[in-house]
């Protein structure tokens, strides 16, 4: 079953960035300063911020955000849905012509511990497509832990990301409304010994 719930391939994610320390205006600010968003349609609120366009172009430029927010050493965490397939507005439709190469790229070396969950609407055999994606991480050496209403994922921000990504296109090909939820913690002190190398 593959119900079509919008028409429309643009990629959206909000999200809302929490540093813990006094001075996280500056840190929220400074990442989304500090970080190229040509390639999308971006809109930030007194609560979260959404970015819309390529798929390719909007996973770089998560990442490249909390890279940005997490330089310091400050612990930060990251919350934000992934949304593909939604019918309704379509602001930054324009932005779907744009083929260039993602232009943040590549980021540091960061440990990144994460939580997600995966809802293919409107598919009825969901639960085989998030069990595939569950094995997919395990495969590619992110998988941390089950739990409750999510999976763990964790490592390095590359791979982490790259994994992300991944998954979010795999099931996007399968069913036409994806929603991915996840949570990003990074410096974290319940994160000691691990390393950023």
């Amino acid at each position: 079953m593959n119900n079509q719930c919008g028409t429309s391939p643009i990629v959206g994610f909000r999200f809302t960035l929490s540093p813990m320390t006094s001075d996280f205006v500056s840190v929220i600010k400074g990442a989304l300063k500090e970080t190229d968003l040509q390639n999308v349609w971006r809109h930030t609120d007194d609560v979260s911020t959404v970015i819309r366009g390529r798929s390719e172009h909007v996973f770089d430029v998560a990442k490249a955000v909390l890279s940005h927010a997490t330089k310091t050493g400050t612990h930060v965490s990251m919350s934000g849905t992934f949304s593909v397939g939604c019918p309704g507005d379509t602001m930054g439709d324009n932005l779907l012509d744009v083929m260039t190469e993602p232009v943040n790229g590549r980021v540091g070396a960061q440990y990144v511990s994460s939580q997600f969950a995966l809802y293919p609407l409107g598919d009825t055999q969901y639960m085989d497509i998030i069990y595939e994606e569950i094995a997919f991480a395990k495969e590619r050496g992110v998988f941390n832990d089950s739990m409750h209403y999510a999976s763990g994922i964790h490592g390095q921000i590359e791979p982490v990301f790259a994994f992300y990504e991944a998954t979010f296109n795999r099931v996007r090909e399968k069913t036409s409304h994806v929603v991915m939820t996840v949570t990003f913690s990074v410096n974290s002190p319940s994160h000691e010994g691990r390393t950023n190398a």
